[in-house]
């Protein structure tokens, strides 16, 4: 077969966003508290889990909840063909242990999807971002408890025979491996005195492979349309020097990262990681039957963020990277944006590789984006810098899909409307097209605002990825 000339006809262009950061709504309609409802606004994460300060940003969000039909219309004049959202665990089971759903959620969703149907737009929904209950930790100590692996699979299974024949695409749980720097929003578990943190990291996630795994098995029994993927944060790490000791040290932060795709893809542990396991005393509780379902159902397709790469030194004798809960050490070849975050587009050619030549199946970057403070000048937003980062990327993905072979099938850059930062609950930290009248403190009109950015990706959009000036 001869290569093809640029991005595959049927390709998903679009956006990406979640419940919890741009929704508000937070306790409308019957919906309960979820993690995230508890954090305050503060570039200090502890600050924000201490609940310093009175304004909690997604509270109120940026109003999807009520401007959804606005919102949605906007995406349409882009020409979107994919919005990856998520829904909120709480306004379906407010509690989550729940034996019947709230209606008033589910029906709001009925609404969104009929919504996007309308200008034909596919919705790609992730079924848990960062919003578990807050109930669920408070009265069952989050993913710990494996209890959560039936509420998990009773809550996707309502989701699947809901909105059978609305929604095909399926994320089971954002970026999985994030339990690994905010275990308190992504498996909602602590050690206790005397325990080990890891051990009590990985049986939490053990109990999310197997939730995963299982929502996957019921989405396919109630419709065989559906695909259901896995959604990995992904950095890839680079040895600092030439070193062996670093090249191997990279290796393996590397290896860190994949097992998760692994258990998703392959539907086992990976020997490295029992390795690790038996080495650190880490014991992971397997119940009979449980590497069956790994094994029985993995993913249809690999999903992930990309924002920018890390580099790691066998000696940690670099300068840390600042910004996401991914950097490593600052490479030293790489300029980064106004949070610490260093820009690699080839960086993300890399990542589509790697899942490639891993794993075989189509992939879909469902995050990428540059996290900038924009400027409103005489009524309009000239924010070249982000139309830079972006056609960067874009240009990175076409060499991966042309010249490499890549099953590359969707791309939904992060924050395609401004919304609250999941890092630091701020506004100031804009990755939209469509500028939000809102700021860090909660003031603003919530007006809507076009960027510069939003004619150029209707223009990449137009084109399907050709013309990027």
């Amino acid at each position: 077969m001869s290569a093809g000339k640029g991005f595959p006809e049927g390709f998903f262009w679009g956006g990406a966003t979640a419940a919890n950061q741009f929704e508000g709504g937070w306790d409308a309609d019957g919906k309960g508290p979820s993690v995230i409802d508890q954090l305050t606004c503060s570039r200090d994460f502890a600050e924000r889990f201490a609940g310093v300060g009175d304004y909690y940003p997604s509270h109120i969000g940026i109003d999807f909840y009520h401007r959804y039909k606005e919102d949605i219309a906007l995406f349409a004049e882009m020409g979107f063909r994919m919005f990856r959202m998520s829904i909120a665990w709480t306004r379906i089971f407010p509690n989550g242990d729940e034996l019947e759903p709230n209606e008033a959620g589910l029906a709001f969703y009925d609404d969104v999807f009929d919504e996007l149907a309308k200008y034909g737009i596919e919705p790609l929904v992730t079924i848990s971002h960062f919003e578990m209950p807050q109930y669920l930790v408070d009265h069952y100590g989050g993913w710990r408890n494996r209890k959560l692996i039936g509420f998990f699979e009773r809550y996707a299974t309502t989701l699947f025979e809901r909105y059978q024949g609305k929604v095909n695409y399926w994320l089971t749980f954002n970026e999985i491996n994030m339990a690994t720097f905010l275990p308190q929003i992504s498996i909602g578990s602590k050690a206790e005195a005397g325990e080990s943190q890891e051990e009590v990291m990985y049986q939490a996630l053990h109990h999310q492979f197997i939730a995963s795994a299982l929502a996957t098995k019921a989405a396919r029994a109630i419709d065989p349309e559906n695909r259901i993927g896995c959604m990995i944060a992904y950095a890839p790490v680079y040895p600092l020097s030439a070193k062996p000791e670093d090249v191997w040290s990279a290796q393996r932060k590397e290896e860190e990262k994949l097992f998760f795709s692994d258990v998703h893809a392959r539907g086992y542990y990976p020997p490295s990681k029992l390795a690790y396991f038996a080495t650190k005393g880490i014991n992971v509780t397997f119940e009979q039957g449980d590497e069956e379902i790994l094994a029985a159902h993995t993913v249809d397709f690999i999903s992930f963020s990309y924002y920018a790469s890390s580099a790691a030194s066998f000696a940690q004798s670099g300068v840390p990277g600042e910004g996401n809960a991914l950097m490593g050490e600052k490479n030293p070849y790489l300029a980064e944006s106004e949070w610490g975050w260093q820009v690699d587009p080839l960086g993300l050619r890399v990542a589509l590789n790697t899942f490639h030549s891993r794993y075989q199946l189509p992939l879909m970057v469902v995050e990428n984006g540059l996290g900038a403070v924009d400027e409103i000048v005489d009524g309009k937003i000239h924010d070249d810098y982000r139309i830079s980062y972006l056609r960067d990327h874009l240009k990175a993905m076409r060499d991966a899909i042309v010249l490499d072979g890549v099953d590359l099938v969707a791309y939904t850059s992060w924050g395609c409307i401004d919304l609250v930062s999941a890092g630091t609950g701020e506004m100031a930290k804009r990755y939209g097209y469509i500028h939000v009248d809102r700021d860090n403190d909660g003031s603003g009109s919530l007006d809507r605002l076009k960027k510069d950015s939003f004619y150029w990706y209707q223009k990449a959009i137009a084109s399907n990825g050709e013309d990027l000036d």
